[in-house]
């Protein structure tokens, strides 16, 4: 008979065995972690998208705290990452909505552009987020509702106002965009259209657009492609980009060095290691010379370096996997049930790993009382806790529950995090089952 630990292990929710509701986890039924976002300037800040909501540390990771989706108000858009802009505001596209908190992660909003209070029938569906750090007030948020006017939209006051570019279609849908770094003028759209997916390019800031409906290679061309969208520009390079695109059953990674003109296959989904990248691709990261790129699947972690025929499967991470990179470090999703890490860094592209969060000591969350990340997710603790092993016994804030405001961080430091707090009843009848024994 399987006991509770062994059925979280192959991913069944405690909502089939307890009668608080969880968050619902997709991602292979498991609690994850599925992107990093680090704030540019202050190191000790960080957050991490997951399956279950979202983790975040404003200390450098000596103590991570949950932000269940309840209090992003994502529901079931979950999004693909978040933005840090330089002022401290969390901003994220969810598919949705564009979702934003402007202290430190406790409140978070729906956009009132993109999604009118008075006229939800209205929301404009906001699918991708881009800024640049050189830029921080300029942000470019593209949209994709079915049968709406769909757009690029344009803000130079860090995402208070928006306009819309001249990128607009009431019969195609903009899965992303992207800005070069070394060329802030040059953006790159992509498209679905009636008759397959598109690239849009921009010299001029969005003025005037370029479109190049098949730039796909000639053994994706025929295989009726879709789902394009845009992964990373060059440091460097604007005219070097990397893409994603699905044919058939499988994901490509491509690569152009002409602008969008022309893409070609680096990484194919299946036969590029000997078992074969036979997943779906959760992102990639490149490196700041463009010659080495890392793709990441809900399971693994490939690397593919400038002239390889074949990708190199990394011995870690394994059974979940994401990857940042900044300032020569590259940030690692991992799966805790299987290394004790959830993020770890590696300075050697994955020969040692450095670990910074296992989801078993994550702590709730340390905002203010009336903040829904405290009011909305402490009821939701315990059972949660006991779904990634992590202590039900604990509660927000300090000894008197009400932690301070937030305040930005100090210099970095590091320590180790504190636990404290009441347990329900139910689940401390169950926490003998549910506690793992941990690796030495």
């Amino acid at each position: 008979m399987m006991t509770v630990p062994s059925l979280i292990r192959r991913g069944v929710s405690l909502a089939l065995l307890t009668p608080w509701a969880v968050p619902a986890l997709a991602h292979n039924g498991y609690p994850d972690t599925t992107s990093v976002t680090l704030r540019q300037g202050y190191p000790e800040e960080m957050l991490l998208g997951a399956t279950f909501g979202a983790v975040i540390t404003h200390n450098g990771g000596a103590s991570w705290h949950w932000i269940c989706p309840q209090a992003l108000g994502i529901g079931g858009w979950s999004p693909e990452s978040y933005l840090w802009q330089a002022d401290g505001t969390l901003m994220a596209a969810t598919g949705a909505a564009l979702i934003r908190s402007r202290d430190g992660g406790c409140t978070w909003a729906p956009h009132p552009f993109f999604t009118p209070p008075d006229r939800p029938q209205a929301a404009l569906w906001p699918k991708s987020l881009a800024s640049l750090p050189s830029q921080p007030s300029r942000l470019w948020v593209s949209t994709g509702r079915p049968g709406q006017n769909n757009a690029l939209y344009r803000s130079d006051d860090g995402g208070e106002t928006f306009t819309p570019t001249s990128l607009q279609s009431t019969t195609e849908v903009f899965p992303s965009v992207m800005v070069a770094p070394s060329d802030p003028r040059r953006l790159y759209v992509s498209a679905s259209t009636p008759t397959g997916p598109r690239l849009y390019r921009s010299d001029d800031e969005g003025l005037s657009w370029r479109s190049f409906p098949s730039p796909f290679p000639e053994n994706l061309a025929d295989a009726k492609p879709y789902d394009l969208f845009v992964l990373r520009v060059s440091d460097h390079d604007p005219d070097r980009l990397w893409a994603r695109i699905s044919a058939g059953f499988w994901t490509y990674v491509l690569e152009s060095r002409d602008g969008g003109q022309r893409f070609r296959s680096i990484v194919h989904p299946a036969g590029q290691a000997e078992d074969g990248i036979d997943e779906a691709l959760m992102g990639v990261e490149v490196s700041e010379d463009g010659d080495t790129l890392w793709a990441a699947t809900p399971t693994r972690l490939f690397r593919v370096r400038s002239g390889e025929t074949f990708a190199t499967l990394l011995s870690l991470p394994t059974g979940n996997a994401c990857v940042e990179r900044e300032n020569g470090v590259l940030f690692v999703c991992g799966a805790s049930r299987l290394h004790d890490w959830a993020l770890a860094t590696t300075p050697d592209e994955g020969l040692t790993y450095t670990p910074l969060l296992d989801l078993p000591d994550m702590q709730p969350s340390a905002c203010p009382v009336g903040t829904p990340a405290r009011d909305v997710c402490q009821p939701l603790w315990p059972q949660f806790a006991a779904l990634v092993e992590a202590d039900p016994l604990l509660t927000s804030g300090g000894d008197a529950g009400t932690p301070p405001p937030y305040e930005p961080p100090p210099p970095p430091r590091k320590g180790c995090s504190a636990t404290e707090g009441l347990l329900p009843a139910a689940v401390l009848l169950a926490l003998p089952l549910l506690r793992r024994s941990r690796r030495p």
